[in-house]
């Protein structure tokens, strides 16, 4: 267990969410073992007590998201909770509850009802039930939802003539730091070079390219999928899978839908099944480029529209980010499905976006196309963004 605790708090480091070292991480067997002493262990030991976890994680955040918690927060008013609404929360957090005082009775009532709560001035608290791993899944999650729900409500801000001058300026020094990261990590970038020609050269293929794109820090924890088709046969990240460490976590599903393959695969199998049918594409790589998500989700109707809360599966406008087509659709299948809304658009564009929710681009013969689209388009949502600031 040491080893896992040390290894999620070095990813939490590594993702720039903390500072190496700051996560206080815990697992519970017939003893409580943590990673390092801190005066809070009492707090969250009381915490253990009342609730039935293996372990528990106490995230401080680094910058940006120290600050992003501390004006949400303040924007929060007198509410107990934080309401994003990009389609990692719809599906995973549904709130983010707000815990002001460090009270273990009122951090337990939190977590029995959420998975993490929000400990303003001091950071965010989650658990597994399994393993760290999820509780760093959370914290990682938290973060994405937060840092989305920022920059789209200050592009609203903008849009009516309201954005603070200072909360403006601040988050141009944060979109500068993370253009430069993401320019810095994908330049240069050769990935194997396809088309592949057996199952292990797929493979390779599949999780260098998953690997990069988690350290360009275009997805976050396990969300985003990749596959790529084969013959008759789809490879396809598995459900739950980290996109940085895909080994032996890549299913191969006859694209007929012949097998139970699928079961354990990604919860968009369907959609990528459907954008090999209509195109005569090899790879897909979904990724959930911040800025992308949040340009998707800029709409000068939003306030006033008949569908506003269900934005994500009912929008019946065409919108574009300049040739990028911006889809609703939520994870599944059916009329509302990713599978039904964005294949089509994705079959003659470099990429496509779901609303709220990730980016989607493809590749001819390997991953190389797929990982420069997601960047340069990420690009674009960037300079976009900055754009709306200017109003």
């Amino acid at each position: 267990m040491t080893a896992l605790l040390k290894k999620y708090s070095g990813k939490l480091g590594e993702q720039g969410l903390c500072e190496r070292g700051a996560p206080l991480i815990c697992t519970v067997n017939a003893d409580v073992s943590w990673n390092r002493e801190d005066p809070l262990r009492e707090v969250f030991e009381r915490v253990l007590g009342e609730l039935s976890v293996s372990s528990l994680l106490f995230a401080p955040p680094a910058e940006p998201y120290a600050s992003i918690i501390e004006f949400l927060e303040r924007d929060a008013g007198e509410s107990n909770a934080l309401f994003p609404e990009d389609s990692e929360t719809r599906t995973f957090l549904h709130d983010i509850p707000i815990v002001r005082d460090l009270d273990p009775d009122a951090i337990t009532a939190a977590l029995r009802r959420r998975k993490c709560a929000l400990l303003p001035g001091h950071g965010i608290v989650s658990f597994g039930t399994v393993s760290p791993e999820q509780a760093f899944v959370t914290v990682s999650s938290v973060c994405f939802s937060l840092f989305v729900k920022f920059f789209a409500d200050l592009a609203s801000a903008a849009r009516r003539g309201e954005a603070e001058s200072g909360r403006a300026s601040f988050s141009r020094g944060v979109i500068e730091r993370y253009r430069t990261y993401v320019t810095e990590r994908s330049s240069n970038v050769d990935l194997a070079h396809g088309p592949f020609t057996g199952s292990e050269d797929v493979a390779g293929a599949i999780a260098e390219a998953g690997r990069l794109t988690v350290e360009a820090r275009l997805v976050d924890s396990f969300f985003g999928n990749i596959s790529y088709r084969h013959g008759d046969m789809i490879y396809i990240s598995q459900t739950g899978s980290s996109l940085d460490e895909l080994a032996g976590c890549i299913d191969p599903c006859p694209i007929d839908n012949s097998s139970c393959a699928g079961l354990t695969a990604s919860s968009e199998f369907s959609a990528h099944r459907e954008i090999y049918s209509c195109t005569d594409r090899r790879a897909i790589l979904h990724g959930h480029p911040r800025f992308a998500v949040i340009m998707s989700m800029a709409c000068d109707a939003r306030d006033h529209c008949a569908h506003r809360t269900q934005c994500h599966r009912l929008c019946p406008e065409q919108r574009f980010i300049r040739d990028i087509p911006v889809v609703p659709g939520e994870v599944g299948t059916g009329r509302y499905g990713i599978c039904t809304t964005m294949p089509p658009a994705l079959k003659s564009a470099r990429g496509a976006i779901v609303y709220g929710h990730g980016l989607f681009t493809t590749g001819t013969d390997d991953f190389n196309e797929a990982f420069s689209n997601l960047i340069s388009i990420e690009l674009m949502c960037i300079e976009e963004y900055l754009g709306l600031l200017d109003y």
